[in-house]
């Protein structure tokens, strides 16, 4: 599979109208090529739409986008008729573009193992090398990702903002010390003279 940087394989073939396509044709822009498993099945039908959703979009930012499966000429004019699709979709029944890309290759469904095409995306730059490749497309929101790029973005998804750090309570302040109450004064002893004369009238 060719990465970014490399030059991205030549083509020239059919779309759906029976016009031929060339890579070199489109030289000095940048093209979406994206390979997809068959016409009219649930997945293709939802990617080849998203596209057709956002293509006056993705033409704005100086893209010519390209859908890619093995099916004939006459099944990519049905399904582009049906959808409404306003781009080219290139038959490639031998898969020979899609060895070209390495997106030809071993599948599995429901525990059978097959040969077949394996959805992928490749943002080909205005020099004809490769500046981006989207490998095992998940189809929502592949789109967004591949406009982003083409803006100048990142596909990637921005990472979640770090949540404020949460502020320290404010310490409890100090209550004052109680003021202690003076210690109740003891009455003053008796004086001599005093306890003297209080025995002599205890005997008188």
């Amino acid at each position: 599979m060719p990465q970014a940087g490399d030059k991205a394989p030549g083509f020239s073939l059919p779309d759906q109208s029976g016009a031929t396509v060339s890579l070199s044709q489109l030289k000095g822009r940048h093209v979406v090529l994206y390979f997809y498993p068959k016409d009219a099945t649930p997945g293709c039908t939802t990617e080849a739409c998203d596209f057709r959703d956002e293509h006056s979009a993705l033409v704005k930012a100086g893209a010519v986008v390209l859908g890619v499966s093995p099916d004939s000429v006459a099944s990519h004019q049905k399904f582009a008729t049906k959808q409404g699709l306003p781009f080219s979709l290139l038959a490639d029944p031998d898969h020979a573009l899609a060895d070209a890309y390495g997106v030809w290759g071993e599948k599995s469904l429901y525990g059978r193992k097959f040969m077949g095409l394996i959805r992928a995306t490749f943002l080909i730059g205005p020099d004809g090398k490769v500046v981006r490749v989207w490998p095992k497309v998940k189809v929502a929101g592949h789109v967004a990702e591949v406009l982003s790029a083409l803006q100048g973005g990142s596909s990637d998804k921005a990472p979640a903002p770090k949540a404020p750090a949460a502020k320290k309570a404010p310490a409890a302040e100090a209550k004052p010390a109680a003021v202690k109450k003076p210690a109740a004064k003891k009455a003053p002893a008796a004086k001599p003279a005093a306890k003297a004369a209080a025995r002599k009238g205890a005997r008188g």
